[in-house]
């Protein structure tokens, strides 16, 4: 009687043990997909942080800058649009020529400190770009084939009186765009004067000069 008992138990053993290795195979899984779900949504939130963090620090740049151009902004000499630092070419130039007026100059110099400190806090580096309006120079004038050289020319003027005025020179450089992008009509006298125009902007430090700017620094060190 007994063997025939056993006999009957014997065979539902081994169901038990498969059921048990399927429900710790669906456990297993189970877990898996948790922990990807999981970290998908801390990778997630991660970026979202990162993003939230990053245009905070650039709306704080903005208003930094903004603080250390009140005064200038305020007198109507500069303006200040996306980050560009952009000088009307009449507060700085007289027609035609690259040479700084008395006013230019002690606006680039009032300007100095604060970019210098704007650009160290970031490293940063400043790009000094000219622009021209579509009118060609002056057929008598003998010192510019054209407004690209025109615009070139003006631009390293600024350069070189940023430098002078105590930017460091590693940290500002010139560009030239002739009249090939305006910011107003030259159909008239008015947006022509608008078009003929310095623009300062901060822009990253190539990847390059920043590692040996560093090594420079760690041999002084």
């Amino acid at each position: 009687m007994n063997d025939e008992i056993d006999g009957g138990v014997e065979p539902t053993a081994p169901v038990w043990a498969a059921f048990g290795d399927l429900m710790a195979a669906l456990l297993g899984a189970f877990v898996l997909i948790l922990v990807g779900v999981i970290g998908m949504q801390l990778e997630a939130s991660t970026r979202l942080a990162n993003e939230v963090k990053q245009r905070q620090i650039e709306t704080q740049r903005r208003k930094t800058l903004e603080q250390a151009l009140a005064g200038p902004l305020a007198a109507g000499r500069v303006t200040l649009v996306n980050g560009r630092i952009g000088i009307s070419g009449n507060v700085l130039f007289a027609l035609n020529s690259d040479q700084l007026q008395p006013q230019g100059r002690e606006l680039l110099k009032s300007l100095a400190g604060p970019l210098t400190a704007y650009l160290r806090d970031r490293d940063q580096i400043l790009m000094v770009s000219g622009f021209a309006d579509d009118q060609q120079v002056h057929a008598g004038n003998r010192r510019f084939a054209d407004n690209w050289e025109l615009s070139a020319e003006r631009a390293l003027t600024v350069t070189r009186a940023f430098i002078d005025a105590g930017v460091p020179a590693q940290s500002v450089f010139a560009a030239a765009f002739g009249s090939e992008q305006p910011v107003s009509s030259n159909a008239d006298e008015t947006g022509r004067a608008k078009n003929r125009r310095v623009e300062i902007a901060a822009v990253p430090r190539p990847a390059s000069s920043a590692r040996a700017q560093t090594g420079a620094q760690d041999g002084h060190e």
